[in-house]
């Protein structure tokens, strides 16, 4: 483990939206008021402790400043975010990133303005012990659950960590990330899931790998064509279809894992043992 600095500006936007101030700086904002203040981003780090091995950890704090404007030119943009890494045996790297804004409007059914990531993995990367490094943005940690797109409330700052990695350049890494069982769908568990990220730098083709346990009758194989980009989360849930987490589902009618424990295996077209994932009586202790 190595302790990190995080520090972060926006130097670019997309468009020239009215009244912009603050690019280089770790606020920017734009637009005409139409209530008590501008609309912008705000990127707050810190001091962090990360690893090398695809451990989460927060990069920083996002905050969108998401008041009333009058309407804007180009509802859709992008605004770039670079953060710089320092490590405390001296080494530093800047790692750029896409923000990308949907500015709603104020009224109607949906007001919020949604704020999404289009790629997830810094062109840049930090050489360690030889080794080759980019970030990977997990994404954005709100309410308690880390999602790709952070819904942003009207007439609101509204906050979000952003969960971030450090993995090898050019390799994909996929893991089992949770176990949900114990759905709260009655008898069934319907709800119950499997959570599954690839952390790497690179997509990970997982076209006929089997998720399962060690009982017969809990395989679920994925499809051909299965492609995980970097950073990207899908879950598999026992009966229940989610296409914003994938659409994968084990489509059984029956509870498909251990309320008291069980232990959850991702392996390859060849069966060889890719990652494993025990919970309750099969969980493993804590390093």
């Amino acid at each position: 483990m190595s302790t990190a600095t995080t520090s972060g500006n926006w130097p670019t936007i997309s468009t020239n939206p009215p009244d912009l101030e603050g690019l280089g700086t770790p606020h920017v904002k734009w637009g005409v008021p139409a209530g008590s203040g501008k609309s912008g981003y705000v990127f707050s780090g810190g001091t962090v402790d990360v690893k090398l091995d695809g451990t989460e950890f927060t990069l920083g704090t996002f905050t969108h400043e998401n008041f009333p404007i009058q309407a804007m030119p180009v509802p859709q943009f992008e605004v770039d975010l670079t953060v710089k890494v320092a490590f405390e045996d001296g080494t530093e790297s800047d790692f750029s990133f896409k923000f990308r804004h949907n500015e709603t409007p104020n009224v109607g059914p949906n007001p919020e303005d949604e704020v999404d990531l289009p790629t997830f993995v810094s062109p840049e990367s930090v050489t360690v012990n030889g080794e080759q490094y980019a970030v990977v943005i997990s994404g954005f940690k709100q309410n308690g659950q880390i999602v790709r797109k952070f819904i942003s409330a009207e007439n609101s700052a509204n906050s979000a960590d952003v969960v971030a990695l450090f993995n090898r350049v050019g390799r994909p890494d996929v893991v089992i990330t949770t176990v949900l069982n114990k759905g709260q769908v009655k008898r069934t568990q319907a709800d119950e899931y499997v959570e599954v990220i690839n952390r790497g730098t690179a997509p990970a083709d997982i076209s006929d790998w089997v998720l399962g346990a060690d009982d017969a009758g809990q395989d679920f194989r994925f499809p051909a064509g299965t492609v995980l980009q970097p950073g990207q989360r899908i879950r598999i849930y026992t009966n229940e279809v989610h296409p914003e987490s994938g659409g994968f589902s084990y489509g059984s009618g029956r509870p498909i894992w251990n309320d008291q424990g069980d232990t959850a295996k991702l392996r390859d077209t060849n069966g060889n043992l890719i990652s494993q994932f025990g919970y309750g009586k099969a969980a493993q202790p804590t390093p």
